[in-house]
């Protein structure tokens, strides 16, 4: 009588397992290391400077083996910018806890100002979203509207619970937010002298006087109070 050998098709079948989960493992880890040093790269080298076979030459491996596990230069781009930001945005969520909307966007700005290479990727990512054509662009306008979704239900909470006046309308306030996040750090890219948090507190200060003013869309009454206010002094117009 022949006895089936179990046994020896159980280990085969152990040492296969074994074997195809080294495999992802290994697998996984270099997808890993191709994403870091492609932020690594991205710190050092501007966007439009850079190329997947830097990445490659930077790990000591091929250009190939590399477009094995990331075919799409704009793809692994992509997976950087999302380790990149995502972990910053994580320490920054950390930080600030509970705080405001307000407070969140200042924390971003204050990384931006020490991490100045991410502040310019986002810049140079904010043109490719802007060009429909680009293969990009999809993406990163997804990213871009839940950003600015997070913003607006953050001005929605922050007006529920008495940190901002019910007079905003946190639509506007978001797009208001926002401009003056965006403007200012373009602004400190181009301008080396601007100490970009301060002149973020200060721009956000007339804001938030703004939005305890219920809005009136007449540029006349704006004009006629500019005549209350004189040019040469120098107390009006230093906040």
């Amino acid at each position: 009588m022949l006895v089936p050998d179990t046994e020896g098709t159980m280990l085969e079948d152990t040492s296969a397992d074994t074997m195809a989960a080294a495999a992802a493992a290994a697998t996984l880890h270099l997808r890993i290391r191709i994403v870091g040093a492609t932020v690594d790269l991205l710190r050092d080298v501007p966007f439009h400077e850079a190329r997947a076979e830097h990445v490659a030459e930077r790990l000591d491996i091929s250009t190939s083996e590399l477009q094995q596990h990331f075919p799409s230069w704009d793809g692994l781009v992509l997976a950087a910018l999302d380790r990149w930001n995502g972990g910053r945005m994580d320490e920054v969520t950390r930080e600030v806890g509970d705080g405001s909307t307000v407070d969140l966007l200042r924390a971003i700005v204050a990384s931006n100002a020490e991490d100045p290479a991410l502040m310019r990727l986002l810049v140079a990512l904010l043109s490719v979203a802007g060009n429909p054509e680009h293969p990009m662009s999809t993406y990163l306008r997804s990213r871009y509207q839940l950003f600015f979704a997070q913003v607006k239900r953050g001005l929605e909470h922050d007006i529920a619970v008495g940190r901002a006046p019910h007079t905003m309308d946190p639509r506007r306030g978001a797009e208001q937010l926002i401009a003056l996040y965006e403007g200012l750090q373009l602004q400190a890219l181009l301008r080396s002298e601007l100490d970009l948090v301060a002149a973020f507190d200060r721009a956000v200060a007339r804001l938030e006087r703004g939005w305890m003013e219920r809005y009136e869309a007449h540029a006349q009454r704006r004009l006629s109070t500019w005549s209350d206010v004189s040019w040469s002094d120098d107390d009006n117009w230093s906040a």
